[in-house]
């Protein structure tokens, strides 16, 4: 296998990226994956958010191009990320994401050639170290038995569930201090 390079994409360079993270998503996730369009209306959403975070893998020079990806931010005080949270936060976890101090794991994804080699580990390591948050959480689909034991061998606990409206399929949402 060829060599992974991880690197940090700013805002701009991220929205000039959304084709080819389109096309890892597409990979990542085959035939789960939401709709291509899907996919880029809520990406274009999160570049835009304060304190995105990226960090792309890509493998060297005339191999396949897009290994990975991983991407966040702490969403705002007054956000919907937390509505339809259903569980018991810790007091202070609580606290944090009242205060907007919490980074969100919105997605990390590699795809299937590139897995079982720690790379998702190497950019989540990489994503979080540039947070500015004491808590990091993340929204898991309650089928994606491979993400939920992944968290967990990272030490990350579930903290409860989330669906907010009955047409959205419950999500498990999953949480971690950092630093």
């Amino acid at each position: 296998m060829t060599e992974v390079f991880l690197r940090r994409l700013t805002r701009w360079q991220a929205d000039q990226q959304r084709e080819s993270v389109a096309d890892t998503y597409e990979l990542s996730y085959g035939e789960q994956a939401d709709a291509r369009a899907e996919f880029l209306r809520r990406y274009a959403e999160h570049i835009q958010q304060p304190g995105f975070q990226m960090v792309v893998a890509n493998a060297a020079a005339g191999a396949d191009a897009g290994a990975g990806v991983a991407y966040g931010f702490p969403p705002r005080r007054a956000s919907d990320w937390w509505t339809g949270f259903r569980g018991e936060l810790p007091e202070d976890v609580a606290e944090l994401a009242s205060a907007g101090s919490v980074f969100v794991l919105v997605d990390l994804m590699v795809v299937p050639q590139r897995r079982r080699e720690g790379l998702a580990t190497r950019m989540r390591e990489r994503l979080l170290a540039g947070a500015d948050a004491p808590f990091v959480a993340a929204r898991v689909d309650r089928d994606n038995h491979a993400a939920s034991a992944a968290l967990r061998s990272w030490d990350w606990a579930r903290l409860g569930e989330w669906q907010p409206d009955p047409q959205t399929a419950p999500a498990e949402v999953w949480g971690h201090r950092l630093g």
